[in-house]
């Protein structure tokens, strides 16, 4: 195969977390529909309605990868995740049932400088999650984000 016929995607977001059955059950019940159980907590995989979402381990996905698995980060990795909501009550709606289900509220909703309404969450592993609704990125019937061409 060559270079110019591999088609790049973004398939799976992999999250290393502390606790498998604890990240397990917060991302059960924030709604992501876990797929492939029989792979029971050595890896866990959630339905996102385009990519997947991925549980591992954080000492084991730090040695796959190579690199080494201590000190953690405490602070911003510069990375978040986002869910994209349809409106402003959506977004609050999402923020607080997170928090709810054990996420960490970071920021509540308000106004952006662009012409959006976000707020943020940290998950029990410290991953940062924006939810989001901004101008131009609609939320379809799918569910999915559409981006205008």
């Amino acid at each position: 195969m060559s270079a110019q016929s591999v088609v790049p995607r973004f398939t799976v977001i992999t999250l290393g977390v502390a606790e498998m059955r604890r990240s397990i059950a917060f991302y059960a019940s924030l709604g992501f529909a876990r797929k492939f159980q029989a792979t029971g907590e050595a890896v866990a995989f959630f339905d996102t309605g385009g990519t997947v979402l991925a549980l591992y381990p954080w000492d084991a996905l730090a040695h796959d990868a190579g690199v080494p698995d201590a000190p953690r980060p405490q602070a911003f990795r510069g990375v978040t995740l986002a869910w994209n909501c349809r409106s402003e009550a959506e977004v609050d709606a999402a923020l607080a049932s997170a928090v709810e289900k054990g996420a960490n509220l970071l920021k509540s909703g308000q106004q952006t400088d662009y012409g959006g309404y976000s707020g943020y969450f940290a998950d029990p592993d410290g991953h940062v999650w924006e939810v989001v609704t901004a101008p131009g990125i609609d939320v379809g019937e799918d569910d999915r984000v559409h981006l205008p061409a």
